[in-house]
């Protein structure tokens, strides 16, 4: 029975770049068709990646791209094994045109490329038209402008890519389960009606999607779920058999952890209704999933099940959302917490004085601030020692980039206008994106495969 096998090099933009390079050296030694996946596409990356492309249309793309690639991409391509990925972002034409660039610059020779396009909504729909369409969750459109349109597309078009005879696939937005799923419509040849065996290919997808998560990492809790060696945590690794069966492991020689407890917390990781997980392709019930250890850093996961998929596709829409501005300052040593919710009181004073309208968040890091934003009740409730290390916060949202400037400005300032001993100051003034998620009818969504052929 042929069997496919997929390997996760990446589980969100900025992962570690190096985490592919024992992932290939294990594809590298295994027969049959090998695939090598990167997931670093969210919703907000997507929103700055359009962004980007605004500014300068040869961009758009993961600014990662480089940083992953050059390592691995003259491997992949003497071992034969095929890259498929969401970095092409909001140009994957463009991410293209550099991996062939890149290719080049590796000296690696007779490099085809496939980019899939089809997922902006903004080339088929008006803003208007958009904003009419019904909303799932999120924040309202209303009038702010809308930065960017994205429809999650399925397997199929990933499949055509690989049907081109790619080495290298480069989507938008897909459903981050679609990088797994596609080559294995390729290599299997499932068809649409093959519910059950989608609803397997999805579940795979599902479980490498998020790289080292189902191998340890993020599973990792010191003296109640321990895991070895995490820092060279080995990055997972699908096996997939015509007929659905679907063994999770990893990289060879690496750290990490695959057991049925991590594949049972990334299988229901971000799943809302276990019975009915929506994607373009299939909609997948976990209700009978079975979980099974079969040897060290094996676990073979069946019984996933197939309904047909719904009729619409969710699309993501970015909004702008402005400004924030963030300053920091630290306070250490003797009486360092009254020291630093005198400087907590100064910068709120000092916002009202200026007259800011928004509403400014000041907190005093490592006195449970990540709990209770601005509140004080618990504050006064916890005893905390006056003696230590604490860093002050202030952060504002604000439609206009002086006021969130301002604001990380009032940090600054404690230098010398603050309480004794305030030290190491970080400002950071950035863009806003929100977002919201809509239902749009298939039709608006028009994939199509280009190819680059090698120069």
């Amino acid at each position: 029975m042929s069997r496919a096998y997929i390997g996760c090099g990446a589980g969100f933009s900025g992962d570690r770049y190096d985490a592919a390079v024992p992932v290939v050296a294990t594809l590298a030694t295994l027969p049959g068709e090998r695939f090598l996946i990167y997931e670093v596409l969210a919703e907000r990356t997507l929103a700055i990646a359009q962004k980007l492309r605004r500014e300068d249309p040869q961009q758009g793309y993961s600014p990662f791209l480089d940083a992953y690639l050059a390592l691995v991409l003259a491997e992949c391509h003497r071992h034969g094994i095929r890259i498929v990925t969401n970095m092409g972002a909001a140009n994957p034409l463009g991410a293209a045109r550099r991996v062939q660039a890149l290719a080049r610059e590796l000296g690696v020779s007779g490099l085809k490329v496939a980019a899939v396009t089809g997922d902006d909504l903004l080339a088929t729909m008006s803003e208007a038209e958009i904003r009419e369409q019904p909303l799932i969750e999120g924040l309202e459109p209303g009038d702010r402008p809308i930065v960017a349109a994205n429809a999650y597309l399925g397997a199929q078009p990933v499949a055509q890519a690989l049907a081109t005879g790619a080495h290298v696939v480069l989507v938008g937005r897909t459903t981050d389960a679609a990088l797994s799923l596609g080559p294995l419509l390729h290599v299997h040849g499932w068809g649409a009606d093959a519910l059950d065996l989608l609803a397997q290919g999805t579940a795979c997808g599902h479980l490498l999607e998020c790289g080292a998560q189902v191998t340890g990492a993020y599973f990792a809790d010191p003296g109640f779920k321990d895991v070895d060696d995490l820092a060279n945590v080995g990055f997972p690794i699908a096996e997939v058999g015509a007929d659905g069966d679907l063994v999770i492991t990893k990289a060879a020689h690496t750290g990490g952890l695959v057991n049925r407890a991590t594949v049972i917390e990334q299988l229901l990781y971000e799943v809302h209704d276990p019975y009915n997980y929506l994607t373009p392709d299939v909609t997948l019930d976990l209700g009978e999933v079975c979980v099974d250890e079969i040897g060290p850093h094996r676990v073979r996961v069946s019984g996933a099940r197939g309904k047909p998929p719904p009729d619409t596709l969710k699309a993501t829409v970015c909004i702008d959302a402005g400004w924030l501005g963030e300053g920091e300052i630290s306070y250490a040593g003797p009486n360092a917490l009254p020291r630093a919710r005198l400087a907590a009181s100064v910068v709120r004073e000092r916002c009202r004085h200026l007259g800011i309208r928004e509403p400014v968040r000041v907190e005093v890091l490592g006195t449970q601030a990540i709990f209770d934003s601005n509140a004080q009740q618990r504050h006064a409730q916890v005893a905390f020692p006056a003696d230590g290390e604490y860093r002050v916060r202030a952060a504002v949202r604000s439609p206009r980039r002086e006021v969130a400037q301002r604001v990380a400005d009032e940090v600054l300032s404690l230098y010398c206008s603050g309480p004794a001993g305030g030290a190491g100051v970080r400002q950071h003034v950035t863009a806003q994106v929100s977002t919201a998620s809509i239902l749009v009818d298939r039709a608006h969504a028009q994939p199509r495969v280009t190819v680059m052929e090698a120069p």
